[in-house]
């Protein structure tokens, strides 16, 4: 056979891996999420920017990918002057980029806020993507801890407009500098312990899931799994690993902060780091913020690349169940901190900033679980059907289409084959329509048109048995007026929503 005879291969429809698709109903419950963040967001005076999905792989910084593997981490490409560009990574680094190239016509202290989607060139795995949205808010030039404290004020007050009650979340905060202060206090300090400081710092932010035993393992020798994989300890003394466990142990700073400042007493960092977490406890707690939303919790260790200061975590505190029908807690959906140094990188100058940002996907999963999100589907339009296909009749649909739309009311005319019209209310029924709008020819003689309730003739033909008493009762339809056409859909849309709403609250 040669190849003039030879069939054209089909494309296959395939989804990258790491990647979704988004359906409708997705969107919508991110929408009505975003807008209720950033109405919290602007209320505590912050405005919106935005920046590109790339950026020059250097700006993305050395705490992202590798300078001479940039394509390490993260999405690259060159630029048709041979300079790497990338889909940035997180919101973080865009934003001090713009900050710096823009630093004399910004006013500081610069309080922004962004939502975006962001990349990783990362193995794909379950609910591990390789995009993802967040939103970010920060502060630029402020240096005092209280824009800190305001931080973690405004996460609480984020959570809590979601729907989350107190009781089930919480915002936890460290501080960098007393983490510093107690490698340096256990003989970890200086860069050529810079090695043994990180296997340390790993160690602790495995304490949820292995526990204080399975910290003590890491800080040691090594930890053997389940599997019988081994992984190598930090290599710490008994004595280095009492003091790691005791700082990371601490439940109630309170009680415990005299001791913490104790056993950093001797280094400058974690002192300066402890002052400023008893600064933010007492700034949240004098603001109405109790331990119960805003708690100092030692164990929190995050973003050690380039958090200079405090660092703050959003966690949920409720159970979920997993995939694998397991009652887990949910955890955290968000974090951030201080980080003085990726503004100063563009400036050759000290730029203090701190900020935190939403995971919005994992978010979403939370508020799904806890029924405060997604659970009104957007209103599906109003079908006006199409019963003659002449210029004229097809004008007067549209038009009655456009009186709908003009009103605020989600209203669309049938585009399919209008000659099968038991089709256009199949159409209908799929879409979920609310109401369908119905004019033949001797309606329009008669200048009226009938409109037909969907939900009402939903819910009769489930109560009614036979169809002596559908006719009786068929209150479902109803003819009007051309004139009264808007305000009779209004009528129904409305006694519609009121049962939604009494639905709600049985």
């Amino acid at each position: 056979m040669n190849d003039k005879n030879k069939k054209p291969q089909k494309l296959k429809a395939r989804l990258p891996r790491g990647f979704v698709d988004r359906t409708s109903a997705d969107i919508h419950a991110t929408d009505e999420m975003i807008g209720k963040i950033r109405e919290v967001y602007e209320r505590y005076g912050f405005d919106p920017v935005e920046t590109p999905l790339f950026e020059y792989t250097d700006a993305l910084g050395k705490f992202l990918p590798d300078s001479d593997r940039p394509n390490e981490g993260v999405f690259s490409l060159t630029d048709d002057d041979d300079q790497w560009m990338s889909l940035r990574y997180d919101l973080t680094a865009p934003l001090a980029r713009h900050v710096a190239e823009n630093f004399n016509e910004i006013q500081l202290p610069y309080r922004t806020y962004r939502a975006g989607y962001v990349f990783r060139n990362e193995k794909p795995g379950p609910g591990r993507f390789r995009q993802f949205m967040q939103f970010d808010a920060d502060t630029v030039g402020a240096p005092g801890v209280q824009a800190d404290a305001e931080m973690c004020m405004m996460m609480a007050d984020t959570l809590e407009a979601l729907g989350i009650r107190r009781g089930d979340y919480v915002i936890r905060v460290n501080n960098r500098k007393v983490l510093d202060g107690v490698m340096e206090a256990i003989g970890l300090g200086g860069d050529d312990k810079a090695s043994q400081r990180l296997n340390v710092l790993r160690a602790i932010d495995k304490l949820d899931k292995f526990g204080p035993e399975g910290v003590r393992l890491l800080l040691g020798e090594g930890r053997k799994d389940e599997s019988g994989d081994f992984t190598k300890g930090a290599g710490l003394g008994p004595g280095q690993i009492e003091k790691v466990l005791f700082f990371v142990g601490i439940k109630d700073y309170d009680q415990s902060a005299a001791e913490l400042g104790q056993l950093v007493a001797g280094t400058a960092q974690g002192s300066e780091g402890v002052d400023e977490l008893n600064t933010i406890g007492a700034l949240a707690t004098g603001a109405g913020y109790g331990p119960d939303r805003i708690k100092i919790d030692p164990s929190v260790v995050r973003g050690l690349e380039y958090y200079t200061g405090p660092v703050f975590e959003a966690e949920l505190l409720f159970d979920v169940t997993n995939e694998k029908g397991e009652k887990v807690v949910f955890g955290s959906v968000g974090g951030g901190g201080r980080y003085d140094g990726l503004v100063s990188r563009f400036m050759g100058q000290p730029v203090p900033a701190t900020g935190f940002s939403i995971g919005v996907s994992r978010l979403m999963t939370a508020l799904k679980n806890l029924g405060k999100l997604g659970q009104d589907e957007a209103l599906a339009p109003v079908l006006v059907t199409v019963m003659d296909g002449d210029v004229e009749s097809m004008g007067r649909y549209q038009r009655f289409t456009q009186q709908l739309r003009a009103e605020g009311i989600r209203a669309e005319m049938y585009q399919g084959n209008w000659k099968k019209f038991g089709n256009q209310l199949k159409y209908a029924d799929r879409r979920g329509c609310p109401i369908a709008i119905i004019q033949g020819g001797d309606e329009r003689a008669q200048g009226v048109v009938q409109i037909k309730d969907l939900i009402e003739g939903k819910r009769l033909s489930g109560e009614i048995e036979d169809n002596a008493a559908w006719r009786e009762a068929r209150v479902a339809q109803e003819t009007v007026p051309e004139a009264d056409l808007v305000a009779k859909v209004k009528e129904i849309l409305a006694a519609q929503a009121e049962d939604r709403r009494r639905a709600k609250d049985v």
